[in-house]
């Protein structure tokens, strides 16, 4: 099977759910768990079994029927899926409250995924590193970015210069970016853009309690 290209190929709540899957069978693989089911993985990751068969149906035949998947086999499918061997270096932008916690976290638990420099315009903050990761000033992103061969960042900064700072990272080579400011930026086709919005996530979460608990306790008698 072609790997690389058939991840893009998949749809994109699939391969939202690949380092789910992939985490979970890695932990079977290493505790000597030779075969699992849907059912048993599902308990596992909170996805439900049918997603999860309808998932792994992209990748051909992975599993039978009343037997389940071979744990080494399929955890190995999807390590080269997404590219876990490879060394996956990030730059930050935004040295701020947030971060500063996204760099004392740096992928602790992903030893492939490594920040390798942080970028502010506040200049208390050059010079300073926060685990092992320097902050350097703006000027200097774009010949930091080139050098290092970098295509991957993360984008910490206020909503109202999100836009300049992710067109600056995009005229460096970055072609992926995590983006934690609320607002859409615009960005070419060829850009992949992720959002993390808490005030969204909190909102959904709202929602969807309410639907599942539609009469507040101070309703009941």
């Amino acid at each position: 099977m072609e790997m690389n290209t058939k991840i893009h190929q998949i749809p994109n709540a699939t391969a939202q759910r690949l380092p789910i899957y992939y985490r979970s069978l890695k932990k079977l693989n290493e505790s000597g768990v030779e075969r699992v089911k849907s059912k048993e993985l599902s308990q596992m990751t909170q996805i439900p079994s049918a997603t999860i068969r309808r998932d792994f149906s992209h990748f051909g035949e992975l599993g039978r029927s009343g037997y389940g998947y071979e744990v080494t086999y399929v955890t190995e499918v999807f390590r080269e899926l997404l590219n876990v061997n490879n060394i996956i270096n990030v730059v930050l932008v935004g040295a701020g409250n947030l971060g500063k916690a996204i760099l004392r976290n740096n992928f602790k638990k992903e030893k492939n995924i490594t920040i390798k420099g942080a970028f502010d315009i506040e200049s208390s903050y050059f010079g300073k590193e926060i685990s092992g990761v320097p902050i350097l000033p703006m000027e200097q992103m774009k010949n930091f970015i080139i050098k290092e061969q970098i295509r991957t960042a993360i984008c910490a900064v206020p909503s109202e210069v999100s836009q300049k700072v992710v067109e600056q990272l995009i005229d460096a080579g970055i072609t992926s970016i995590l983006n934690f400011a609320p607002g859409r930026i615009r960005v070419p086709d060829n850009i992949q853009m992720k959002y993390i919005d808490f005030s969204s996530e909190i909102f959904t979460m709202v929602y969807q309690n309410e639907a599942l608990y539609p009469a507040s306790l101070g309703e009941e008698e």
